[in-house]
């Protein structure tokens, strides 16, 4: 309890809103996205996670260990796919960088592909694992916040970082 805290705290020193993002692509996605007033669900990461597939458009989806939120965006999205192999948007509540890399290598990620990581700043183990995927020279954008990461495959842009309160 203390560690997300004192997390929380750090967090809140170094985030911005959308007017701290000099990046065109994440500016869109904060603004249209992430700040849009339509509000899906009152869970924050299932928020993010349902509004980020509708924004982009995701047809090819990945939720990992929560027989829940799957169940709901089947039920708010009636054209996605669960069973590809080629992973448009990847939810999960661990990551670590082998594991990306064998999802990257066997071909699952591609450019274009988001991965939304649930609980980044829950314990120092998760906190590590999230400062290890975003040093991965596959990643290029990685936004946290707080409750949650996302990280995004973009070959065509410069690798940066950002911490965005939602």
């Amino acid at each position: 309890m203390y560690y997300k805290l004192m997390s929380y705290f750090k967090f809140l020193l170094k985030s911005t809103n959308a007017h701290g993002v000099h990046s065109p692509f994440v500016f869109n996605f904060v603004t249209k996205c992430l700040y849009s007033k339509q509000n899906l669900n009152d869970k924050k990461t299932v928020n993010v996670l349902l509004k980020s597939i509708s924004h982009f458009n995701f047809k090819n989806v990945e939720i990992e260990s929560s027989q829940e939120i799957e169940s709901l965006v089947k039920d708010t999205f009636q054209n996605i796919n669960f069973d590809e192999i080629q992973v448009d948007f990847l939810f999960t509540e661990q990551m670590n960088a082998s594991k990306f890399a064998t999802l990257f290598s066997e071909g699952r990620l591609h450019n274009g592909s988001m991965i939304l990581i649930n609980g980044i700043h829950q314990d120092r183990q998760k906190q590590q694992e999230w400062e290890n995927l975003i040093a991965s020279p596959n990643i290029t954008v990685s936004i946290d916040m707080f409750h949650c990461g996302a990280l995004f495959i973009r070959k065509e842009q410069v690798k940066e970082h950002f911490t965005i309160r939602i």
